[in-house]
């Protein structure tokens, strides 16, 4: 085939380029990524997400959520967690669930499993409204709730309600590899244990030793129990997760013991993001506050009040504006979609498209 008919790969590329900042033009303030992320949104180079592809009843308020990320995603480590980033009435929140799954599984899959709490926005949504389909915004997997290396000759486990989940990702990655395990776990009735079938299973093979203890007819598992259902606690490595309450009194219980460096627990904070019509935005690193009316694109009202925006926008560098949301709430100014963050979610806004939605700090 002729060179008149081929162009050379120098002039294709240009052309190309010039066609793709003709459709940036096009689509300001959208560009066309924003359109790829809808038919391919779990593409190599997109924000990460995830699909769900299974919810499974696990309780009569618990499911898993079996999910496929993106090419992003990193290998993660038995008992950790990962953040979701869910759109509930059109806002985005972020929760923390424990990662159910074991590593490395061979389809790519992951699984979080999520019970639902009284008046929660997110834990009701997953339960009982999501679907397999349905696309999640994901963090990176996070925590150090894990077995160290080498692994422990004896574990005790002790875990209340949803505690059980980040426990059950290690017992289904590491178990082959353990000895000798004993978990007491409590709920309020034996239909409320989480992953009931498969640790009765477990336990009938004699693969652990499991104590449930059920708070509807028992009360209340408090450590001083341990002396009754497992005499030798004080030999074990422990991991803790639970209500804080249950928490606090293992902490208690072992620092008395003079055995703090044998326990180690898992605590998530609840989350409470109030939304309105604009607020003030601090800008962490400059120590500037700025008053916003919610109108106008968080880039422009700090440009406006002399903070040093970081933008390329105006060159038609794309991202360039792109910072990070310690806590608060921001409005998308092209669709009218909230995005909530707490320290720690690790959540970053394009500021030349987004405006305060309340009061908000900027890693900047």
């Amino acid at each position: 085939m002729s060179s008149s008919i081929l162009a050379p790969p120098k002039r294709l590329r240009s052309v190309v380029s010039a066609l793709t900042s003709l459709a940036e033009t096009v689509a300001t303030p959208l560009v066309p990524a924003d359109y790829l992320d809808l038919v391919a949104p779990l593409r190599s180079g997109a924000a990460l997400r995830g699909r769900v592809v299974a919810v499974t009843p696990e309780t009569a308020d618990a499911v898993t959520v079996t999910i496929r990320p993106g090419r992003a995603w990193r290998r993660y480590r038995a008992g950790q967690y990962v953040r979701i980033g869910v759109d509930v009435d059109g806002v985005r929140q972020w929760r923390a669930y424990s990662l159910t799954s074991g590593p490395g599984r061979a389809d790519g899959l992951i699984a979080i499993t999520v019970k639902a709490i009284p008046d929660g926005r997110v834990s009701g949504h997953v339960v009982r409204k999501l679907r397999p389909g349905a696309i999640l915004h994901l963090d990176q997997p996070a925590g150090d709730f894990v077995l160290p290396s080498p692994l422990p000759e004896r574990v005790l486990f002790v875990t209340a309600g949803s505690g059980v989940t980040p426990v059950m990702g290690m017992l289904r990655h590491h178990l082959d590899a353990l000895p000798d395990v004993v978990l007491v776990h409590s709920a309020p009735t034996t239909e409320d244990v989480v992953f009931g079938a498969e640790l009765r299973s477990l336990a009938a093979a004699g693969r652990i030793r499991l104590v449930e203890r059920h708070t509807a007819s028992s009360g209340v598992l408090r450590p001083v129990a341990l002396d009754e259902l497992v005499p030798d606690w004080r030999d074990r490595q422990t991991w803790g997760c639970g209500p804080t309450g249950l928490l606090d009194a293992l902490e208690r219980h072992w620092s008395d013991a003079d055995l703090a460096d044998r326990l180690h627990t898992e605590r998530f904070r609840p989350v409470v993001i109030t939304t309105g019509e604009g607020g003030s935005l601090s800008f962490a690193r400059q120590d500037r506050v700025v008053a916003s009316d919610g109108t106008a694109p968080i880039l422009q009202t700090g440009e406006d009040a002399g903070v040093a925006m970081p933008s390329g926008c105006r060159m038609g560098i794309c991202f360039g504006c792109v910072v990070g949301l310690t806590e608060g709430a921001v409005r998308d100014l092209r669709n009218g979609e909230l995005t909530t963050a707490t320290r720690g979610d690790g959540v970053r806004i394009q500021t030349c498209v987004t405006a305060a939605a309340g009061a908000c700090t900027l890693d900047l």
